[in-house]
């Protein structure tokens, strides 16, 4: 696909892109983490520390996602930048268009998609 059809991806990657970064920085508070915020919301000696511990993981759980939707938004632009967008980046098949639309940031087609899944289903 050549960077004027990604165009409608583009956008709406970039839209994605700036989302998620304003609910990133809301979420944290501005530059203080998630980790700090659930440390100091629950770091009060009258909670129990499982509690406190509990926070702590749920937020870098959710740090890590963020991180991860993030870095794939990323590589589906430096995809279009490069004019490999909308192609499988493991087996190199065009990625039919209604994939595209319901998750622009998608880097592989179905069936590849649905093996890495199964991999890691396996390995956990």
């Amino acid at each position: 696909m050549d960077k004027q059809q990604a165009a409608p991806y583009r956008k709406q990657l970039l839209d994605m892109r700036a989302g998620l970064l304003a609910q990133m920085a809301e979420q944290r508070g501005g530059v203080v983490g998630r980790a700090e915020v659930a440390a100091e919301h629950f770091g009060r000696p009258e909670d129990p520390r499982a509690q406190a511990a509990t926070e702590r993981e749920l937020a870098f759980a959710i740090d890590e996602h963020e991180t991860a939707e993030l870095a794939a938004i990323d590589a589906a632009l430096a995809r279009i930048e490069a004019g490999h967008y909308g192609q499988c980046t493991d087996c190199g098949v065009d990625i039919p268009t209604a994939r595209l639309h319901a998750a622009p940031e998608a880097s592989r087609c179905i069936v590849c998609q649905e093996k890495v899944e199964h991999r890691h289903a396996g390995s956990a």
